[in-house]
């Protein structure tokens, strides 16, 4: 049995309580999770997590130390949360996301499947800090979408599938291609994501 240290809010369903609260280090804080989350079997939370109400996880999922998620997030099957992230409340990640280290999510975000995020410009070549993309309110990821380090997506703004994003994306506009291109934002597109009540 693995060591464990959590602290549950109300109404939470759990499937493998073992699996809640990992003790990567022993100076690590409890994971804290709110009320009435549902956490599948597979689904891995670190110590040093601090989690809303109304969490949803898939199977499988992981989320990392010095992480935090607010309030009405789903986190799908397969997708790793590789921790020091901030995200924020309704969000959905989708099936087999990847969000990287030093990332930031605002609220009412979606990201669809296989979508990856990416923290490292110079991967095993040269040394460079790494830094997360920054997702702001209201962004929508297609599937598939790769995001490249430190790229800012602006609010309201919408990722195509299959886009490779390289640069940052102002508020409200639509990023297509690999390279991804700027577009306005078409009409059918325009609005707020449908996240929560």
């Amino acid at each position: 049995m693995t060591e464990t240290r959590v602290t549950l809010g109300n109404d939470c369903v759990i499937d493998d309580p073992d699996s809640v609260g990992y003790v990567h280090d022993e100076s690590a804080a409890p994971a804290i999770v709110g009320d009435r989350a549902r956490i599948r079997k597979g689904t891995i939370v670190y110590c040093d997590v601090e989690i809303g109400n109304d969490l949803i996880t898939g199977h499988n999922a992981l989320i990392r130390e010095q992480t935090t998620i607010g309030d009405g997030v789903i986190v799908g099957t397969d997708t790793v949360i590789d921790g020091a992230t901030e995200i924020g409340s309704h969000v959905s990640l989708q099936t087999g996301v990847y969000i990287p280290t030093e990332t930031t999510i605002g609220s009412n975000v979606f990201v669809g499947p296989r979508a990856v995020m990416t923290n490292d410009p110079y991967p095993v070549r040269k040394d460079a800090d790494l830094v997360g993309p920054t997702l702001e309110d209201g962004v929508s990821v297609g599937a598939n979408a790769t995001i490249l380090p430190g790229v800012r997506i602006g609010a309201g703004s919408f990722v195509a599938a299959g886009a490779t994003v390289t640069e940052d994306v102002p508020p409200e506009t639509l990023a297509l291609g690999a390279p991804a291109r700027h577009h306005d934002l078409p009409d059918s597109l325009a609005g707020a994501n449908q996240l929560h009540d």
